[in-house]
């Protein structure tokens, strides 16, 4: 059986797994000196828009399955970081929000995780959020055909 060809490291998955590997550890470092965990972080920063989220939206943004966000959002709790409140347009749905505690201390974590983060030219952060845009909404084009 013949051996595949090395893996270039031009190759376009290898990279995105690579630079999402690497954004990964740098977000780690910066929120575990807050003793926040990186998903607490994306559960927060989707709160600190000051809204109130269902906690299906919450999952999903933060990349969770349903009941690993509970358990993590009843940490958030806990620490008075998070209160949930009845939706007034469904009260069969919870929102999500950050207590004030939360808000301070999400501003102290996120600003921690900016000042740490490199940055790219002006053209070149605009030209890759773009492209990564456009990659993810090919890819859920992609996935929604696929499921149809």
């Amino acid at each position: 059986m013949p051996t595949p060809p090395p893996r270039r490291s031009e190759d376009l998955v290898h990279l995105l797994t690579r630079a999402e590997r690497l954004a990964a550890r740098r977000l780690q470092a910066a929120t575990e000196e807050h003793g926040c965990s990186l998903d607490a972080w994306r559960v927060l920063g989707l709160l600190s828009d000051g809204r109130g989220h269902p906690m299906t939206a919450v999952a999903e943004a933060a990349f969770l399955p349903p009941a690993t966000l509970t358990k993590l959002v009843d940490q958030l709790v806990d620490q008075n970081l998070v209160h949930r409140r009845v939706d007034p347009l469904d009260r069969r749905r919870i929102l999500a929000h950050l207590t004030p505690r939360g808000e301070t201390y999400w501003r102290r974590v996120d600003r921690e995780v900016r000042a740490g983060w490199p940055e790219l030219s002006e053209g070149d952060d605009a030209l890759l959020r773009g492209l990564l845009r456009r990659l993810v909404d090919t890819l859920e084009g992609a996935a929604a055909e696929s499921s149809a």
